[in-house]
């Protein structure tokens, strides 16, 4: 495994466990979305300049599309709930209330 291998994995797995274990804020959970969706996004960029395979170069832009709609949900949640809520703590959310 290369270097550049072990970064993207790296990256990924440390923003999972961002997500799993610093879920105080909406906004940080989002941030680590991100982050998760950035890696893949980098290595699915250098994926097919690896391989010489330009069958799959399309696939990072529909994964740069689809992450934009997923911070633009994301942000689009975090204003609504903080002007229903008054914070974006985590543990003010409870889906049984709605």
């Amino acid at each position: 495994m290369s270097l550049l291998h072990l970064s993207f994995y790296s990256a990924f797995t440390l923003s999972g466990l961002g997500l799993a274990f610093h879920r105080t804020h909406l906004i940080s959970a989002l941030l680590c979305l991100e982050s998760m969706m950035l890696s893949m996004y980098l290595a699915l960029a250098i994926w097919p300049v690896e391989n010489q395979a330009t069958s799959s170069t399309i696939m990072p832009v529909l994964m740069l599309a689809f992450s934009a709609c997923e911070a633009g949900a994301g942000l689009a949640m975090l204003v609504a709930s903080t002007r229903t809520h008054g914070t974006d703590h985590l543990h003010n959310l409870n889906l049984l209330q709605c």
